[in-house]
């Protein structure tokens, strides 16, 4: 299909954007081939191997030493020493073994070097397939050669592997002579190997072209009066060979290439059996090319006598359910021309394995021109217009098809399509599935809770692109619409939607180009909307609300085709050469499907009818004992009667009453266990963080900790979107963690007996996202566990850290190792004694973009250098025994592999860790603030002051009612920005981040001033929690960036915003 077809090789990228600029000749128009004028005394032409036909042993060297951190230059020193007595000269004259080379070689590079040297692994990668692919600009410029009529050779300087057998990883069929130093012994630059080569090819030396990488070696083939190249750049030496010969060396059939050696099919059976099928008895060979388009069915361009045909076959290897439906292409195909759609002539469908190995169908090679770029380059604004104008009625022909009159009434089910579909690619996806892409995950959940109800049913083409089309090469006609593989019966809006990709794809992307950020209305092309618009009038179909959800459904589909092109690769089965890269591919579709239906959630959110008044559940709080009591509740939910199922899915959950049964009892529980194990506790835990023993673990927590355990109380924090297959946590979204969280926040110390505290829970969701398997079986699992503790170094004294950009601490690359220097301050829980890991940020290159200069690495704290200057208090609280440190690193070295997902990669981990925990944060200010109103309340009805008690005061009640609505105003903010990111991803939700973290700490500030106020200086002291609660709201404006960073990216992004 088109999406395949686009990984084409890297040796015509070239060609193709010079082709670009003008229509390109499709699949089936042959150029003439140009003839040679005979005039050239020319018969042969020699092919040195090592920098000729593959990379050069001194190449891979060099590629190999820096990356064993081996001095540069050793491995060439070695090769060259002593000329021809020496031991790679002797190694390639076969007269020494492969151990003994490798023995004497290794001892020769060590000395040079002055270190071990293992030159077994040197002699393993110059021997791998890795890197000795044969360059494609020299498998064409052999091919075409060889079409001419003359002859190729190799002379090369070789050797003898383990094996016994000779190096030669080529084809031989290539080459009619092959000559290798080890069977004859004797090397270039030798004359005699030279003559050897010329004699088994028949010529005098003036009648061939040598072509070697090497000086010497070019001098001594000169001297015998050979045509010599010297090759220091494939392309370029195929250039001069061509000048030299007087033809190209070039494909002239349009995007086409040798056959791959894992496309091979047999030619002796297939000739014949084409032969058969066109009645002729031409004694011609028949010439075999492959398409470098066509990932999913490999497609071939032949030539027999004077037909010009097209081949498409099903791969080869076991093969995903229902993909590679060939049959189908042919039966639609053939159907369609009967009813004057524009299609390709088909001639027959062999559904026989045993003629080329699987089922195949043949079809006419046909002119016309192809578009590849979707902004048509080199065309004026009237005629792309023309194109997507066309384009647009040739799909709404397709779409009007009667499907009876075409024999099409069974060519699929009628209704249901997108279910299907939904249903198909996400098994196709799961066949395929390499490691976990979250957004595949969201949307996998997403897309069937959001079906539109199928309008029409007709017959769809399954993957209409621009590049599937064949247009008269000289007006805006379509002559065909190719690759009919996804074809079916369905809901013609898919269609609509998938020829619309390259709209919201950059003209950047690799291979897959796309036109968003161009100025279409000055390149002339019409956008998405009008696109759809102009294929609704002239089907007279009224337009369509959920458009987004087509065009995410779309690239769900993208990515999952991608993934199993991915897949095919690894396991060698893909047609085309380039199949790797869709695995990075599958990853920005399926991101920008999940950009598309967040767009689709807005949509639907703001067309919601106004619910009635509702009700949530809150509670009238007396004490710590009793805050857990259902008295005095009332209760509201926005969807009352939600299935269960989905209610933390989908809908934004306003309540405990709308949680999942699952999450519900996950809720009731911890509520069981705040009230009977941590409430009761709370002054036994707040005497010890006083006492002189503060700064060692308190008993108590760590008892707790192990119940908390027991009872699957535990790593509650981890969302699902980070851990999707439930490896670390328990599973819960966003929203259902914000439930529990706030009741974990009515007590400082229960987020730690939970393990969902922070610095930690920030540092193991990095680990979880970003760290290496090594990185997260050294640290990550001994913090999910509980046994150590982690602390993150950001922020530094010396200048402004609410701006990251601003740190000056250093990393740098030393060796093995990154050495540390730097001056951090404010970090929390450095001063535990449990705390075995720092996450350091630092700058790794401050001359890369302001946001690529900074790192950040794994520092054991146990690693020289660190020192650990003071404890800081926050109004003179020392929060033992984390606390909040001031620490030097100097010349602090940690390995090379501490490193987090690479340099320059700091700012984008930082951004990622600062989201959910900053929600955190405000989940657990909820909590402080119900905690504050509860014991307020209870304090107003037990005191009385002038005569009456004071919750009978009006300032007192005023205040009870401005705390109850700041609560509930915030706590909305903070569940919908959760929502947000259990929907769209933490990105797409910033903005709401920003805004909750603006409000938040303040209403909590204000919330806890009051309750204060009412306890008067009783609200000061330790007997109860208000002073900490107080010192944390206040210190949370600053932590995870202060108010007004905050402000300003709320306001930059409202500015952003139409109005």
């Amino acid at each position: 299909m088109c999406i395949r077809r686009l990984f084409r090789s890297s040796d015509l990228q070239q060609a193709w954007r010079a082709a670009s600029l003008r229509c390109i000749q499709c699949w089936w128009r042959g150029a003439h081939r140009r003839t040679h004028s005979g005039g050239s005394a020319y018969r042969a032409v020699i092919f040195d191997m090592g920098g000729v036909l593959i990379p050069s042993p001194g190449r891979v060297a060099a590629a190999w030493e820096v990356q064993n951190c081996v001095p540069s230059g050793t491995i060439l020193k070695a090769l060259i020493k002593d000329g021809e007595t020496g031991p790679w000269m002797r190694f390639m004259r076969g007269e020494v073994t492969t151990g003994d080379f490798l023995q004497e070689f290794g001892r020769i590079c060590s000395e040079i070097s002055k270190t071990s040297v293992p030159v077994d692994s040197f002699f393993s990668l110059l021997t791998s397939e890795q890197v000795t692919q044969q360059f494609p600009v020299m498998t064409e410029a052999i091919s075409q050669i060889r079409a001419k009529g003359f002859q190729t050779a190799v002379l090369t300087n070789n050797f003898y592997v383990s094996s016994g057998k000779s190096f030669f990883p080529l084809d031989r069929s290539q080459f009619d002579v092959v000559v290798e130093s080890c069977l004859e012994g004797v090397c270039k630059p030798d004359p005699r190997i030279y003559q050897l080569c010329l004699e088994r090819l028949g010529l005098q030396p003036c009648e061939s072209i040598f072509l070697d990488d090497l000086g010497p070696n070019l001098k001594a083939a000169a001297s015998l009066g050979i045509r010599t190249i010297k090759v220091d750049d494939p392309e370029i030496a195929v250039k001069e060979l061509e000048s030299l010969l007087g033809f190209s060396l070039h494909w002239h059939i349009p995007n086409t290439c040798s056959v791959r050696r894992s496309m091979e099919i047999p030619k002796d059976a297939l000739e014949k059996y084409l032969k058969d099928l066109l009645g002729t008895q031409t004694t011609g060979p028949m010439e075999l090319l492959q398409f470098d388009h066509g990932q999913s069915n490999p497609t071939y361009y032949i030539r027999l006598a004077n037909h010009q045909l097209v081949l498409r076959k099903k791969p080869p290897g076991t093969l995903l359910p229902s993909a590679h439906a060939i049959e189908r292409e042919f039966r639609i195909m053939k159907a369609l021309a009967n009813v004057g759609v524009p299609v390709p002539r088909v001639l027959e469908l062999c559904e026989d394995s045993r003629v080329i190995g699987t089922p195949f169908y043949v079809m006419e090679y046909c002119p016309g021109c192809i578009y590849k770029d979707p902004s048509l380059p080199g065309l004026e604004p009237s005629q792309r217009q023309a194109i997507y104008t066309a384009m647009n009625r040739v799909l709404c022909q397709l779409h009007s098809v009667d499907l009876q009159a075409a024999g099409l009434g069974d060519y699929g089910k009628q209704g249901d399509y997108l279910p299907r579909q939904v249903q198909t690619w996400t098994k196709q996806y799961r066949a395929a599935e390499t490691s976990t892409i979250p957004a595949m995950e969201r949307l996998i959940q997403w897309l069937p809770l959001h079906l539109p109800k199928q309008q029409r049913t007709t017959v769809v083409h399954g993957d209409f692109r621009l590049d599937n089309l064949l247009f008269h090469p000289e007006k805006a006609e379509v002559l065909a619409i190719l690759d009919w593989e996804l074809s079916t019966l369905g809901d013609p809006f898919a269609d609509v939607a998938y020829s619309c990709l390259a709209h919201y794809l950059p003209s950047s992307l690799p291979l897959l180009k796309g036109v968003s950020d161009r100025d279409l209305t000055q390149l002339g092309i019409p956008t998405a909307e009008e696109y759809f618009r102009m294929y609704c009038v002239h089907m007279g179909t009224p337009p369509i609300k959920n458009w987004n959800f087509y065009m995410a459904f779309s690239f769900f589909r993208v990515a999952a085709i991608l993934q199993g092109v991915y897949k095919r690769s690894l396991k060698g089965q893909a047609s085309s050469a380039n199949a790797e890269q869709s695995g990075k591919l599958a990853e920005f579709m399926s991101n920008l499907a999940w950009d598309l239906a967040t767009k689709e959630g807005f949509r639907v959110f703001k067309e919601m009818p106004a619910a009635k008044p509702l009700t949530r559940s809150y509670h009238t709080w007396g004490g710590p004992w009793s805050l857990l009591s259902p008295k005095g509740t009332r209760s509201y939910s926005s969807v009352p009667h939600a299935p269960p199922a989905h209610a933390s899915k989908g809908v934004l959950v306003f309540s405990v009453e709308g949680l999942s049964p699952w999450a519900r009892d996950l809720y009731d529980r911890l509520q069981r266990f705040m009230e009977q194990h941590v409430f009761p506790l709370e002054p036994e835990l707040q005497r010890h963080q006083a006492s002189v023993d503060r700064w060692t673990p308190s008993l108590l927590i760590e008892d707790l900790k192990e119940k908390a355990k027991a009872e699957g109380l535990w790593n509650l924090f981890l969302p699902l979107e980070t851990d999707p297959e439930k490896k670390y946590g328990v599973g819960l979204t966003n929203v259902e963690y914000a439930h529990l969280c706030e009741v974990m926040g009515m007590s400082l110390y229960a987020p730690e007996i939970f393990n969902c505290s922070a610095p930690d829970t920030g540092n193991m969701e990095v680990l979880v996202r970003y760290g290496t398997e090594e990185q997260k079986a050294r640290w990550l699992t001994p913090l999910l566990e509980g046994k150590a503790r982690s602390c993150f170094a950001m922020t530094e004294p010396q200048v402004a850290s609410s701006d990251a950009t601003n740190i000056e601490a250093s990393i740098r690359e030393e060796d093995a190792f990154y050495v540390i220097n730097g001056h951090k301050w404010w970090i929390s829980g450095v001063m535990d004694p449990r705390c075995q890991l720092c996450v350091f940020m630092g700058k790794t290159d401050p001359q890369a973009p302001r946001h690529q200069q900074q790192s950040m690495l794994l520092v054991p704290m146990d690693t020289p250098g660190i020192k650990v200057i003071r404890p800081l208090t926050v109004y003179g609280l020392d929060d033992a025994p984390g606390g909040h440190g001031e620490i030097q690193f100097e010349n602090v070295c940690v390995p090379k592999e501490n490193m987090i997902l690479g340099p320059g990669r700091g700012f984008e981990i930082a951004q990622g860790r600062l989201g959910p925990g900053r929600i955190h944060h405000c989940m657990r200010l909820i909590g402080f603030s119900e905690r504050a109103l509860a014991l307020m309340k209870a304090r107003v009805k037990s005191r009385v002051a002038f005569g009456k008690p004071l919750v009978e005061q009006g300032t007192i009640l005023a205040n009870i009612a401005q705390s109850r609505v700041e609560i509930e105003q915030a706590r909305l903010l903070v569940l919908k920005a959760a929502h947000l990111m259990d929907m769209a991803g933490n990105k797409a939700a910033a903005l709401d981040i920003a805004m909750i973290k603006m409000v938040a700490p303040s209403m909590a500030y204000r919330v806890i001033d009051r309750a204060i106020q009412a306890f008067g200086a009783a609200g000061l002291s330790s007997d109860y929690p208000l002073a900490q609660f107080f010192a944390w709201a206040r210190a949370l404006r600053f932590a995870d960036g202060p108010d007004e960073v905050h402000q300003v990216t709320v306001a930059k992004m409202e500015l952003k915003q139409r109005t």
